[in-house]
């Protein structure tokens, strides 16, 4: 995540830098971005009201939904956009931030946005997210820095309540946090020395390794009483039942769930039961990447970056269109 292309703010932590065009060097050969003035990806301002006739999606999510390595136009989002008539979506991803920021968001940002369907994102690792209080960056040279997140605790057993509001503005050395902080740091993930290890070894063994090792870079979707599920589930309950408009929860899968190397089940478990429980559609992309043959589906990551290329966001606009359709046919669209 490259921090230049934000700036400070007091109740989500930042957005990108509103106004800024620029062409992001990367992985897949460089990208574009046009960022509006509400501080997101987007050609459009984000209006509130919403124009006659229009049918208007409001998506939320992290760097795979804001899309890091992908030019504006090339993102699941646009390619939904292109494929209707008659409908705009609001893509509110911003890179490098959970569901509990995205919740934020929407509340800070987009509650008061007519619109006529939610769609919130949510890449399976961001469980992981919700559980941290802060997130370690690296700057131009390579060094770490810590900055605090916004972030949310479960209190009197069910209360939401929310810390780090405002969000502190600058950078919070590490040698200054105490024992319980620095257990809720995102350091970027379980078994950092595994993938550390094996990472030098190469994308086809580390597959290989994962495979053998039953690899499984989720656990906390293994019990439905795991304390970052509940969490996690518990945001998404709130949100869910603060939209006025249908809301569709898409779990985005790792590239390891994509490729096989490891077992996805657990995390659609617990996503089937909080459509049960919410009643928001769960609609689960992973069986339209497995129509793809094994061999075909490395595509869908870059060369050296996990993120999703563009045949992969086409793959998920594809997914998401019959879903979205059942919504406009509802309208009599």
């Amino acid at each position: 995540m490259n921090r230049q292309l934000f700036q400070y703010h007091p109740q989500i932590g930042y957005t990108f830098i509103p106004g800024l065009k620029t062409r992001v060097a990367h992985d897949g050969g460089g990208y574009l971005v046009q960022v509006n003035q509400a501080g997101f990806r987007s050609s459009r301002e984000f209006q509130r009201q919403k124009p006659a006739g229009v049918f208007r999606i409001l998506l939320f999510g992290d760097s795979f939904t804001a899309a890091d390595g992908v030019s504006n136009i090339a993102r699941y989002s646009d390619l939904l956009e292109s494929q209707f008539t008659g409908i705009e979506v609001f893509n509110y991803g911003l890179s490098g931030t959970g569901t509990d920021q995205q919740y934020v968001i929407y509340r800070e940002l987009a509650a008061g946005v007519e619109c006529d369907l939610v769609v919130i994102a949510v890449l399976v690792e961001n469980i992981r997210r919700v559980a941290a209080r802060y997130r370690v960056y690296l700057d131009a040279e390579g060094n770490r820095i810590v900055y605090a997140k916004p972030y949310f605790c479960l209190e009197s057993g069910h209360e939401l309540v929310r810390y780090h509001d405002p969000v502190p503005k600058e950078p919070v050395p590490e040698d200054h946090l105490t024992p319980d902080e620095l257990q809720h740091v995102d350091q970027g993930g379980n078994f950092a020395w595994f993938r550390q290890a094996v990472n030098t070894l190469g994308s086809r063994a580390r597959d290989v390794a994962q495979r053998w090792s039953r690899y499984q870079p989720l656990p906390a979707y293994e019990s439905a009483e795991h304390p970052d599920w509940i969490l996690t589930k518990a945001i998404l309950s709130q949100w869910i039942s603060q939209c006025l408009s249908p809301v569709i929860v898409c779990p985005l899968p790792l590239y390891q769930h994509v490729e096989e190397t490891c077992d996805p089940a657990a995390y659609q478990a617990r996503f089937r039961e909080l459509g049960t429980e919410t009643g928001a559609v769960i609609h689960d992309p992973l069986p339209d990447y497995w129509q793809v043959p094994r061999d075909a589906r490395r595509k869908f990551r870059f060369p050296n970056d996990i993120h999703p290329t563009p045949l992969s966001h086409q793959l998920l606009a594809d997914s998401l269109m019959p879903c979205i359709q059942s919504f406009l046919h509802q309208r009599g669209r």
